[in-house]
């Protein structure tokens, strides 16, 4: 079970060192089997711009179930009108290793029909 968890965290690593060079913020994302936690993070400044998840009282009311793809459909859309009222309209994605599959998916389309391009 243990090298799951670590083959996630080297496939991250990887991706991340392929954002850095962008030279652009990041949407990382993050997810447990009951919650899930996006956040748009500046690597040149190693600062936290804004994040969004399940466990916010808004979304809770808004879906009994904080780790399915309605929920991850909602966090998508608060983290790019989020990032649009900070003025950032491009990011690249980091999946943290996930698949880009199921939720993780959804949260992607999201962000992206509400306006942030990656």
């Amino acid at each position: 079970m243990q090298s799951l968890k670590l083959n996630r965290l080297r496939r991250a690593k990887q991706t991340r060192v392929r954002i850095a060079k962008l030279g652009r913020p990041r949407l990382s994302v993050f997810r447990t089997n009951q919650h899930i936690y996006a956040q748009i993070i500046d690597d040149r400044n190693h600062k936290t711009l804004t994040g969004a998840s399940t466990l916010e009282s808004e979304v809770k009311n808004e879906v009994s179930l904080g780790g399915n793809k309605a929920a991850a459909a909602i966090i998508g859309k608060r983290i790019a009108e989020k990032a649009k009222k900070l003025g950032i309209s491009q990011v690249a994605f980091d999946r943290s290793g996930y698949k880009f599959h199921g939720r993780v998916k959804v949260l992607a389309e999201a962000a992206r029909d509400n306006g942030l391009k990656f």
